[in-house]
Formats: C-alpha cells, structure tokens, sequence
C-alpha cells in the first residue's frame, strides 16, 4: 500500500482513489470512429521574462522554449525551438511537451495509482536546494491548489552538462583528430507522490536530440506481505522480514509536434525485413519499407521498426524534409490494461485529451478517458503523439535506504533537420554528400 504524507489535502485525494483507478481502467471493445469535437489550440503560454528559458550551449547551439506549471500535469514546456550554429533563425519543434501519466498497479491486485490525475502529482513540488542545480538556476513556481500556506516553490531547476563524446573521428591527415565533447540543457523538477520522489528531467541536447526521462527515488512502498506466491520481495534481516509488494511503472508522455511551426505534420513507420543470402550474395539482404499513417495509431515497438514525425512545410538546405525519428527507451509493456497495451499511440489533437488514463473533463459523447479509447480512425491532420515506457519494479535490498533513482524514457532525434551533424567543425563542412577530399 501507499503512505502520504500526513495532511488532510492529500488524505482527500487518496479517499476512493482505487475505485477510481479501476474504474477508469475498464476496457470495451472499440466502437466505430466518430468525430470528437475539434476546438482551437490552447492559449499561448506566458513567455515573459519570467517564464522563458533560453540557453546558447558551448557548442553554437540554442534552445528556447516557454514554461509553465499545470495543476495535474506539473511541468509543461512550450513552444520548443531548436537553433544550431549556421541556421539563420530557430527551428520549431514542439507545440508542447508534458507528462501524460503514472500509472502504478501493484501485483498483488490490491490497489493502482493514476499519480497524475489521482494523487496530487502537482501538488508535491519539492523546493530544490542549490547543490542540487549546480552552474545553474532555480526558478520559483506557483502551485495551483497547493496544500501550503505559501505555494511558492522553488522547484525548476535549469542548467547544463557534459554527456560525454558527442563525436570522435580520426581525419584524413596522420594524427589529425576530430572530437568534441556533448553539451546538454537540462531542465528538471522533484515531485514527491507517497514514497516516492520523481524526478522529471527534459534534456535538450546541442545536436537536436530531446530525451525526456522520469526516475523514481524516495523509498520504498511496502507492507507486510507473503513474498511466496511471486508477488513480493523479502526487504530486511531473516524469514519474518517485511516484503515489498512488487509493482509497476507506467509513465506516458504527451508531445504535441510543430515542425517548422505548423502543426500538420505527417506520420511515417518503417519496417525492415531480412532474407537470408541468395545464390551469389555474402550475407543476408535488408529491405526496409515505408507506410504513411494517416489514421489514428496505437503501436508496438519491435525489431527493425521506427517512426517518425515529419514536417509537412520545412526542409534542409539539401531539400528533405525535415522529421524527428522516436526512439524508446528500454521498456517493459504492461499487459493489465488496454492504455498501457501499445508502446505508442497517434492520436488526432483534441484539447481536452491530456492524460493515458484517468483523464479528466469530457472528450466527446463516448470517448472514453484513457487513450486508447481515442484512437478510433480519425484521419491525422494534427497528430499528438503518445510514448508509453513501463518499469516492473520488483525490490531488491539495495534499494534502501534511500531508494537508488531507476530512470524510464525516451528520445526524439532528428532526421534531417539540418543537412550535416550540426556539430560538424567548419573545416570538415565541404563533406556534405562526399567522404573523400577534394582535388
């Protein structure tokens, strides 16, 4: 079970929540695709000084982008541009980006948690003390219902760092070396749930990469548990220890794309299928083909198949389209409950459709409250996309105390965005399309 913290706010919050979550949970079969009722996209976000985050990384790059804190969601980041060194003007990327969900069934059946929309995700901002952000800056936030006197909250962190080679390459003269090192915006705030602390981290690399992680930290949620039947793990000294029921992890995200400024972007998966070696060949072929998704999607992950978002307006300097290819991280898919069946879902944007499951507010006669109910043919003119990456936690000793941070998430990576790597030294720059030199 999940222990909150000893304030009537959260106790509230916590009456019926597993009646709730098994209720928004409920799975039927998908009836015919409908038009939901479209509305205007949400208004622009504040983008004063205040709420404004602008960073020019070492490396030529910059990211902007614009803030604000939602009452259920926590952190939202808009209107998402990305300006390498030799482009004339920023690169829009993304309407939005947010968390869509999570969800937290525990395996022995008892109770799961929507932390989002269910258990006051928001309302857990932790202050951040300056160790915790160093080189960089902790802006306050105002929290929407928040359950202090004062609901100011010194909770976004915004700062840099190193990730290591971003690359290395020996040139064409004896002992010329190319290498650089990678630079990174990272913005990230704490949000305590129960046990749990999550640590809500957005990195926008200085190559056009965005990855977007949540770990969990804080302690460990248990009780007192027969661990026997494959349900729970032994925590603590000898037979009569405590066992941590064993849980899951399921964290959405919600990325409303806007390649080049425009929001009718398209969909492409690809699939790669290998045949082994015919009469003459060394090795087995490769084929990889396209299918445009034109209609809403809820998708599986697998070998040898990626998709990617495409802008329907820009492209490079050599005249492709430019697109951003999702690439999950590790992830384990919870079969419990249709939202959390599919790694990714495609949906057509609709301004109420916010959250995987448990989804407040009415989309629509018949539209369900979870994400998978949405997804019911529509054809994609605005297209939301959904990532779902699971996390079985099954504890271990070493897991307290405190509980080391388990980190679950994504990226999205540009696919000719710019016509070389934007990090490319000036003197390597004739190479576009040729890798031996000149003359």
């Amino acid at each position: 079970m999940r222990v909150i913290s000893n304030t009537k706010a959260r106790t509230r919050a916590a009456v019926g929540l597993t009646v709730a979550a098994l209720a928004a949970g409920a799975t039927a079969g998908a009836g015919p695709a409908t038009a939901r009722p479209q509305a205007a996209p949400a208004p622009a976000a504040d983008c004063s000084a205040a709420y404004r985050i602008e960073q020019k990384l070492s490396s030529g790059t910059t990211w902007r982008m614009c803030w604000r804190y939602d009452g259920k969601a926590g952190l939202v980041l808009d209107d998402i541009a990305y300006q390498p060194k030799g482009e004339p003007k920023p690169i829009k990327v993304l309407n939005s980006a947010r968390l869509g969900q999570i969800h937290v069934p525990y395996d022995d059946g008892n109770v799961e948690y929507d932390d989002l929309t269910g258990f006051d995700f928001a309302q857990g901002l932790m202050n951040l003390a300056a160790g915790e952000c160093p080189g960089g800056a902790i802006k306050t936030v105002k929290v929407p219902d928040s359950w202090n006197e004062d609901p100011n909250v010194k909770g976004l962190c915004t700062t840099t760092r190193s990730r290591g080679h971003a690359y290395r390459m020996q040139g064409d003269t004896a002992n010329k070396v190319y290498q650089a090192e990678g630079k990174d915006l990272l913005v990230y705030t704490v949000n305590q749930v129960g046990w749990y602390e999550y640590m809500t981290e957005w990195r926008f690399q200085d190559d056009g990469t965005i990855t977007m992680n949540v770990g969990a930290t804080g302690s460990l949620s248990w009780d007192d548990y027969d661990a026997g039947d494959g349900r729970g793990w032994p925590i603590g000294k000898g037979a009569s220890a405590a066992k941590a029921t064993s849980h899951s992890h399921n964290v959405f995200w919600r990325l409303d794309f806007a390649l080049d400024g425009s929001t009718k972007n398209k969909v492409e998966q690809y699939d790669s299928t290998v045949a082994a070696p015919t009469r003459g060949q060394r090795a087995p072929t490769v084929r990889t083909t396209r299918t445009k998704v034109t209609k809403e999607l809820a998708g599986d992950s697998k070998s040898y198949r990626w998709w990617r978002m495409v802008s329907a307006t820009g492209k490079n300097k050599d005249g492709h389209a430019r697109s951003y290819e999702i690439v999950p991280g590790p992830t384990t898919r919870y079969p419990g409950r249709g939202y959390t069946k599919h790694d990714v879902y495609v949906t057509q944007y609709n301004k109420c459709e916010l959250f995987a499951s448990n989804n407040p507010g009415a989309c629509g006669a018949g539209a369900g409250k979870s994400v998978d109910k949405w997804v019911n043919g529509q054809t994609l003119t605005h297209p939301v996309l959904w990532t779902n990456i699971g996390f079985h936690h099954i504890a271990r000793d070493e897991d307290q105390q405190p509980m080391p941070v388990h980190w679950q998430g994504f990226s999205i990576v540009p696919r000719d965005v710019t016509a070389m790597n934007p990090l490319t030294p000036a003197e390597l720059g004739w190479q576009n399309g040729h890798w031996r030199p000149r003359g």
